[in-house]
């Protein structure tokens, strides 16, 4: 008896030395809160995700514990309260895995994924606990609830269905080994789109290889030469920066075919990183886990939450958007054959051609050369001209932070105030490309914004991956990168600017289909020419951006947008037809694929903007039978814009209404009515398809 009292003693001993150790498991003492990297280390990881998960057990088991008969204060305030310490490591582990990964984090992700299924699969599948929110649920009519609180408890009640709250022990555990097989094959797929990305590299030692390419692409090659080892020759690799300008302007045909195809076949190389078999299988659980829960397929298990609500709406809208650009994108096919033809080209256009001679076609027409335009996009004078568009608009400002921990070199901190110099948030940037980052751009959060029983203020992030500097040149954005950097700075606003009671339903926690309005409504400001010209600078001269480029830019709005429409909604339609299976039937998916692009009457010219195989979006991310939502974000951002355009383009009125209603309301309410209550009636189409040149 005294040896067991002894070896527990020890092990209290040990476990509480853990914890002292152990960031996670304590208070951070930090400029607001802030994760402090410099303590974070591998080790710390596993055992605050099991602490984790210990307390947010307790505490779900305490408010099905609880005496008192269920209300929506002891009941859903508190669960959405519950986890705190859960959310804390999981959001760290989360953005550092995505952004600076190694062996090693991803390692403890195929460990966690597993639990943290089954975790919540605990949560969602306890009857105890949807007893008491369907007691509540259910008499919600007879209940004093704001908008908000009605929105958590019905969200609360509806998760907890559509995560298996319904079902009987046996389909509880078919649901169960779904969702932990759907969650380990979708880290698979991502992990091994990752690899390829960074295996791929071609490398050229003769400088007639270099022909048409810019001076700032050679100079970006011969340090990527540097970094993988190859001295003296030039590295491109699938990284955008690389890859685009590359496809661009290299007068070296076999190149740029080898440089698209290393691209487009990424996942699809029957070897260890293959993703053919991941992905259909994950499309055939997709369907098991949609019928057990009572949906016909997984688009209409996603939908029900989203604004198009069911299949056909998505399909109708993508073929109203389909018919006009794919005629558009036609006839820009035509037009870049017919330059291939005057030029002496003896062959036919192929998709490793469209972005040269497109380029070509934009500098004869419109006399816009894209490389004429980034010595006057430096990234940091990008980012403060986001930045001040925010002050103007709403108030608030950006100051750096030099005392705050980051987790890479390249991360910059900000803290932002209100109007009235109230703290905020803070914004964390993260712009460059590195090897153990993914790619692509997203934001993301350390923290959200809350307020029940206690203020929580958020860390937001905006990570990317963007042209790097290179010895002499500071980083030179493009046209398209500067469109990226506001982009994502209006998710960042949505984040740092949420004004909501209920962790839940705070910041980006909308549906699919709305969450991109906050951030391509952004993208018009990077347009306008009072803007451009606040940021735009040369950064040799400091001379600001000329009014004829500025003119060059305007008139070339609307070139090649066919292209640009037809790729993007081609993926959309893929990722709508591998979710509208209705049968649990492990499909091909190169025949699958093809069919899909058959169907629609992809021209052969262009390819649909994300292959299956490295579809990250839909098999790696949250965005499956989501694709669709930057289009329908568009229908919703091109209509919004209108309303600055009418009142003026820095109007605080229209301003503070847009805040007010789409920003700061988070997920509280419908987001129809929330975008009602900003223009005072539904968005319509006719703005986007003037926009595009589509009409």
């Amino acid at each position: 008896m005294k040896k067991l009292l002894t070896i527990l003693l020890l092990g209290v001993i040990m476990t509480s030395c853990t914890q002292q150790k152990n960031p996670f498991l304590q208070t951070w003492n930090t400029p607001f809160g802030t994760p402090p990297f410099d303590k974070i280390q591998e080790k710390h990881y596993i055992p605050a995700y099991l602490e984790g998960m210990k307390q947010q057990m307790e505490e779900v088991d305490a408010i099905i514990n609880n005496s008192e008969d269920p209300t929506f204060e002891n009941t859903l305030e508190a669960l959405d309260n519950s986890g705190k310490l859960l959310n804390k490591v999981d959001n760290v582990f989360s953005n550092l895995n995505s952004s600076t990964t190694n062996d090693e984090l991803q390692k403890i992700a195929k460990e966690v994924s597993p639990l943290l299924s089954k975790h919540f699969d605990d949560i969602s599948m306890n009857d105890k606990l949807f007893a008491r929110i369907k007691a509540v649920y259910d008499k919600r009519d007879q209940l004093e609830l704001d908008t908000e609180q009605f929105k958590l408890l019905e969200k609360s009640y509806k998760d907890a269905v559509r995560g298996g709250a319904l079902l009987n022990d046996e389909q509880k555990d078919k649901l169960r080994a779904i969702n932990a097989e759907l969650s380990k094959l979708s880290l698979q797929f991502g992990e091994n789109v990752l690899k390829e990305n960074n295996e791929f590299k071609m490398v050229l030692d003769k400088k007639e290889d270099l022909a048409g390419l810019p001076a700032s692409v050679i100079a970006a090659a011969e340090e990527a030469a540097k970094e993988h080892g190859e001295e003296g020759k030039w590295v491109f690799t699938l990284h955008k920066p690389s890859l685009i300008p590359f496809l661009q302007f290299s007068d070296k045909r076999e190149y740029r075919e080898i440089m698209l195809k290393g691209y487009i076949e990424r996942g699809n190389h029957n070897n260890e990183l293959d993703n053919k078999d991941i992905l259909k299988k994950m499309a055939s659980l997709r369907v098991k886990r949609a019928n057990l829960l009572g949906y016909e397929t997984h688009a209409h298990y996603i939908l029900e939450k989203n604004m198009a609500k069911e299949p056909e709406n998505v399909y109708e809208l993508l073929w109203k958007l389909w018919k006009p650009a794919l005629n558009k994108a036609k006839a820009e096919a035509y037009d870049l054959q017919a330059m291939i033809n005057k030029e002496g080209g003896d062959f036919k256009l192929e998709p490793w051609d469209w972005w040269y001679y497109a380029e070509k076609i934009k500098k004869e027409k419109y006399e816009l050369n894209e490389e004429e335009l980034r010595p006057y996009f430096q990234l940091e004078n990008v980012r403060d001209g986001a930045f001040a568009v925010a002050n103007k608009l709403y108030g608030i400002t950006f100051t750096e932070l030099q005392d705050v921990k980051v987790y890479h070199p390249d991360v910059k901190v900000f803290e932002v105030k209100d109007a009235d110099g109230s703290h905020v948030g803070v914004l964390y940037t993260d712009y460059f490309p590195r090897a153990s980052k993914r790619g692509g751009a997203w934001m993301s959060s350390f923290r959200k914004q809350s307020n029940n029983g206690e203020y929580i203020t958020p860390l937001i992030t905006n990570t990317c991956n963007f042209t790097k500097p290179t010895a002499d040149t500071p980083s030179l954005l493009s046209l398209e990168e500067v469109s990226t950097l506001f982009h994502e700075f209006g998710h960042a606003l949505h984040g740092l600017l949420s004004d909501c009671k209920y962790n839940e339903l705070s910041g980006t926690s909308v549906s699919r289909d709305f969450v991109e309005l906050p951030s391509q409504i952004m993208e018009n400001w990077a347009s306008e020419p009072e803007v451009m010209k606040s940021f735009a600078k040369h950064y040799k001269t400091g001379e600001t951006i000329p009014d004829d480029l500025l003119a060059k830019i305007e008139n070339a709005g609307k070139f090649n947008q066919g292209f640009a429409t037809v790729e993007y909604l081609a993926a959309s339609f893929l990722d709508m037809d591998w979710h509208t299976l209705a049968e649990t039937k492990e499909h091909d998916v190169d025949s699958f694929e093809n069919a899909s692009m058959q169907t629609i009457g992809l021209i052969p010219e262009i390819v649909v903007r994300y292959k299956s195989p490295y579809f990250r979006h839909i098999f790696a991310g949250g965005y499956s039978s989501g694709y669709y939502s930057y289009i329908w974000a568009e229908v919703l951002d091109a209509d919004a814009f209108q309303a600055f355009k009418e009142n003026g383009i820095f109007d605080r009125e229209t301003a503070m209404a847009f805040r007010n209603n789409v920003l700061a309301k988070g997920g509280s309410e419908d987001p129809m009515k929330l975008y009602v209550k900003f223009r005072g009636q539904e968005p319509d189409i006719k703005a986007l398809l003037e926009r595009r040149g589509l009409n």
